[in-house]
């Protein structure tokens, strides 16, 4: 992605300094950012309807997640159930909301901390769309050698913890980038989305499409998601004084 190099301009209200505006957190933008985005969502839409119209590929998908719950280990079991909790919705929430609640504290950045919450959410909102549009039923439990924690339902595609793991992972290099940390946040971020997505197969609630369309998904949602930050955000922020917006000098 680019990043844009045209700062915000002040709007001249009291209070407000061209410095602090300068300071306005950019998401790192692509070139053309709602082109790439639409692409992207195209590309889930048209996996999630291919999988559903070839039931030949979704039997064949099975067979992985049986494969693997035929060779359950303790110690990879208590990592796939763990990440099955701590990605889920309430835990993954209560993490988003602690990250940005010491961005606010530390650096006295709101619009950081704000940029950090809506990009780490952006993953579960796409997926949410994505499951009502293509209505896909998750792995009968009842095929599996070994369920571990069995569901139902149509909402297998794409899977909302790969999403979420996905979209914390740019949302924490997006805090990191310029930083001496970018570069390890940045591997450990691909390593936890990939972990997350081999958890929900291990676990045998997701088909393998559902895995790799969680990353289509959630790139699409960050992809947009940056540009209309950098467009629309600015000026809402202009409307809140300027105490609020002004981050910290600390570092």
């Amino acid at each position: 992605m680019n990043e844009p190099t045209r700062a915000h301009k002040t709007t001249g209200k009291p209070g407000t300094t061209a410095a602090a505006r300068a300071q306005f957190p950019v998401l790192p933008q692509a070139r053309h950012w709602l082109l790439l985005g639409a692409l992207l969502c195209a590309a889930v839409v048209a996996l999630g309807f291919t999988v559903q119209l070839l039931p030949g590929d979704t039997t064949a998908e099975l067979n992985v997640d049986q494969d693997l719950s035929q060779h359950h280990i303790a110690v990879l079991t208590a990592v796939a159930m763990a990440i099955n909790l701590l990605f889920g919705p309430v835990a993954g929430l209560g993490l988003i909301a602690v990250i940005a609640v010491t961005v606010l504290v530390v650096r006295r950045d709101l619009a950081r901390a704000v940029a950090f919450g809506v990009v780490a959410c952006s993953g579960w909102v796409a997926s949410e769309a994505f499951k009502l549009i293509v209505a896909r039923q998750r792995p009968n439990p009842s095929l599996l050698f070994d369920p571990l924690a069995p569901e139902t339902g149509s909402n297998s595609f794409p899977s909302g913890h790969v999403s979420f793991a996905v979209a914390l992972a740019f949302a924490l290099y997006f805090l990191a980038r310029r930083t001496r940390w970018s570069r390890l946040v940045a591997v450990a971020g691909a390593v936890m989305a990939v972990t997350v997505a081999w958890s929900r197969l291990y676990v045998g609630v997701h088909y393998p499409t559902d895995v790799v369309a969680s990353f289509l998904a959630a790139s699409a949602a960050v992809v947009l998601l940056a540009g209309l930050w950098n467009r629309y955000a600015p000026r809402l922020f202009d409307h809140l004084p300027a105490a609020l917006t002004t981050p910290s000098s600390r570092r």
